[in-house]
């Protein structure tokens, strides 16, 4: 089974910018990020910290997993 990665929270914020993601508003070191889709507001949270424990980084792969298929996200979030 593939590990996952140990990611930064700026790492994160450029891998779901890239699905269309937008800083919508930052309330002490949480960012929360929302994407528009066909009337449907889509909302991520994630921890603004240098260095994500990987349990962090899984949690934030799951929420977004409601949004984004795992195979996408996958290459982004596992080693190989």
């Amino acid at each position: 089974m593939p590990k996952l990665k140990r990611l930064t929270a700026r790492e994160v914020l450029a891998i779901l910018a890239s699905f269309g993601f937008v800083v919508a508003s930052q309330k002490g070191s949480h960012i929360k990020l929302v994407r528009q889709i066909a009337n449907e507001k889509q909302v991520l949270t994630i921890p603004n910290h240098s260095s994500l424990d990987t349990g962090t980084c899984k949690a934030i792969l799951r929420q977004a997993s409601r949004y984004i298929s795992s195979a996408e996200l996958s290459a982004y979030f596992y080693c190989e």
